[in-house]
């Protein structure tokens, strides 16, 4: 049971004879009857349950969009029912204008939008439907919260999208260039053509011969898709805030990116979330296939205060893939790599592997350089500067085992995977 605001109106209405009689009882008796009149209303409204609600929103949308929940109310009684109902969400959805009012006959359906925007990526399941009928003097009527679940998966952003035309471009420019690094007749078919001498009569199609009147060979050319294995470090280090946002979000970025660029570029890509077990995995022939279960397998996943396991990191990636492969290690670059056994690891995997690392800087270390005017700036702008030699320090020893290493800040982390792997390509070190 609830009260409406005119009961409360009523009940301060009856201030004024009060004032007058300077009566204390005839004030407490004036209370006592507006709340009796407010509990036989109640009593008079419709049952909740006389209420069907169905509750429905998208699939999923993107972080930033705006999508909305759709109520729908139907009266199972046989009067007419009138309240209000509230689409109730977590915060992080960014519900607006949730509260709706309704009147509807016996049998009528009713539908209600909630504009929803979202300030998180992941699930976000919504809270419970509160209905509200009222009584025939609106001053009282039945409340009841019902579960109906619900689930809007919230996907990544993907602001690095604008930086994809361009690598696309580049890419372009490449196509045609780089089967000339690769050695080898190959072993990807291309097309048929009449035999000439000096052809290698293995190359023969009788098949096709026979069905024509010249011979004909069949011509090759060098494979152009390599595989791709995109590896995002989930573990405690991805959940420091580097500028407005934990480091994960930049390697998120950089993930996508990427994965859209190769897809598109004819590689094989394989995206694995990664700390002490599993978190998540995406793969795909096509960019088609790849980006969606790429974007709904990222939107999930969160750091976990842990230290990542690199042997099980190796070992998933040697099950994983058999040929060569461009293994991309999206993690943080810093001293405690040498004690997680990560040199290690890029070590073992670049043997067998081309390796690129991508680690997300931190803006606020160069303006930390530049504090000179008290002792405590000075302080830490030389805490600032230490951490950095250390920091170059791990990247040199990366690169002598022969490893790319892109170390750039959250907003050019992205790009700069993309450059690499471009850089890698062109060259024919796939």
């Amino acid at each position: 049971m609830y009260i409406t605001g005119w009961s409360a109106a009523l009940a301060l209405a009856g201030a004024v004879p009060a004032l007058f009689l300077r009566s204390t009882a005839f004030s407490w008796l004036w209370v006592l009857g507006v709340l009796a009149l407010a509990a036989l209303d109640a009593l008079l409204a419709p049952r909740v349950t006389s209420i069907g609600v169905r509750r429905s929103v998208p699939r999923s949308v993107r972080l930033t969009e705006e999508t909305q929940s759709t109520l729908e109310l139907v009266n199972l009684g046989g009067r007419r029912a009138r309240g209000a109902v509230r689409d109730a969400w977590p915060p992080s959805a960014g519900a607006r204008d949730n509260r709706h009012r309704y009147s509807l006959p016996a049998g009528e359906v009713a539908r209600f939008t909630t504009p929803l925007r979202p300030t998180r990526r992941g699930d976000r399941r919504a809270a419970a439907v509160t209905v509200r009928t009222e009584g025939p003097l609106r001053l009282g009527g039945r409340q009841r919260s019902l579960d109906v679940p619900t689930s809007l998966r919230v996907l990544p952003e993907f602001a690095s999208r604008k930086h994809l035309p361009a690598r696309l471009a580049r890419l372009r420019e490449m196509d045609g260039a780089s089967p000339v690094l690769l050695r080898g007749a190959g072993s990807e078919f291309d097309s048929l053509r009449e035999y000439v001498i000096g052809d290698d009569v293995r190359s023969i199609d009788w098949r096709a011969t026979a069905r024509r009147a010249d011979v004909v060979v069949r011509t090759y050319r060098p494979e152009r898709d390599r595989r791709v294995v995109i590896v995002v470090d989930t573990a405690r280090l991805s959940a420091v805030r580097v500028g407005a946002a934990p480091r994960l979000e930049a390697a998120i970025e950089a993930a996508l990116l990427l994965s859209a660029l190769a897809s598109r570029a004819g590689d094989r890509v394989q995206i694995i979330a990664f700390d002490r077990v599993e978190r998540a995995r995406a793969a795909g022939t096509t960019a088609e296939k790849l980006m969606p279960a790429a974007a709904s397998a990222l939107a999930v996943i969160e750091p976990s205060l842990v230290e990542t396991d690199w042997k099980g990191v190796v070992q998933l990636i040697q099950e994983r893939v058999s040929q060569r492969s461009l293994v991309v290690l999206l993690t943080a670059v810093d001293t405690a790599m040498i004690d997680s056994g990560a040199l290690r690891a890029v070590a073992a995997l670049q043997r067998e592997h081309q390796v690129l690392v991508g680690s997300v800087a931190d803006p606020d270390l160069a303006q930390m350089l530049l504090g000179r005017d008290s002792v405590e700036e000075v302080y830490t702008a030389a805490a600032a500067a230490r951490t950095g030699l250390e920091n170059d320090a791990i990247v040199n020893r990366l690169r002598s085992s022969g490893a790319e290493v892109v170390v750039a800040p959250p907003d050019d982390i992205a790009p700069g995977v993309a450059d690499a792997y471009l850089a890698l390509k062109a060259s024919g070190r796939l």
